[in-house]
């Protein structure tokens, strides 16, 4: 039940960031930066060229050795004109659901893997995971072609694809 509660706490606070294509999601990444940083895990970020937004990597675990990555975005689709009735960025538990923006898309599946960083990090890892964040998925993903520079990181260790 420990587990559920941090990841539904994670997931509430990353639907509280208003991260639309169109926004900075330089808050979010701060705060996945320092839930890392609480459990002695660095990241690296990758800046788009106005420095408004950022992709990021975090390394747990071995890296001479073929690995896992987990791979989300961090930006969400506009609300304007949709009918919500509650605010989208408030996430509310309502009949054991979990309604916000990105709740399903992708901020459930990035709260998720954070939630478990307090195993990971105490884990003897027979391979490495990485934990990779990249924006603007939602709008041609411009944020994707920062990966060319990303994925030779993984494969330093041999992340499998």
């Amino acid at each position: 039940m420990q587990s559920m509660d941090a990841s539904l706490s994670i997931i509430k606070n990353l639907i509280a960031f208003p991260t639309i294509s169109q926004n900075s999601n330089l808050d979010l990444i701060a705060y996945v930066r320092e839930l890392l940083a609480e459990h002695g895990i660095t990241a690296q970020l990758f800046a788009n060229e106005d420095g408004t937004k950022a992709n990021l990597l975090a390394s747990i675990g071995p890296d001479d050795r073929p690995g896992i990555l987990l791979s989300g975005h961090s930006d969400v689709v506009p609300v304007a004109g949709q009918n919500w009735s509650s605010d989208p960025f408030a996430a509310e538990l309502r009949d054991g659901r979990l309604y916000g923006r990105g709740a399903c898309d992708m901020k459930g599946f990035i709260g998720l893997v954070l939630a478990l960083l307090p195993r990971l990090a105490r884990a003897d890892l027979a391979m490495p995971v990485h934990i990779a964040l990249s924006y603007d998925e939602e709008v041609a993903a411009p944020g994707c072609a920062l990966w060319s520079i990303i994925w030779p990181i993984c494969r330093s260790s041999h992340a499998l694809p």
